[in-house]
């Protein structure tokens, strides 16, 4: 479809997994940052989820790290042919 479209590649671009270390807050702040658990949709109940959400945390490793395995990445990149306009 691309190349029908005057466009040449694809160029592969692949940025390789890796571990980040996160502490509690981190954890907090990204489980807030789903649209699934939005500090909104607890309404009345947002402190005492954080609360509970901060004693699991604790309680899964009282040092407060954790470790992230964010995957590999990948973008094919396709650009203009010499017959395209931009």
């Amino acid at each position: 479809m691309y190349r029908a479209a005057g466009f040449r590649g694809p160029e592969r671009h692949t940025v390789p997994g890796r571990v980040v270390t996160r502490t509690a807050d981190d954890v907090v702040a990204s489980v807030f940052s789903l649209s699934s658990s939005t500090p909104r949709l607890f309404g009345d109940r947002f402190a005492a989820f954080e609360t509970e959400l901060r004693q699991l945390l604790r309680e899964a490793s009282p040092a407060g790290t954790f470790s992230e395995y964010h995957r590999e990445i990948a973008v094919d990149l396709w650009r203009a042919g010499t017959n395209t306009t931009r």
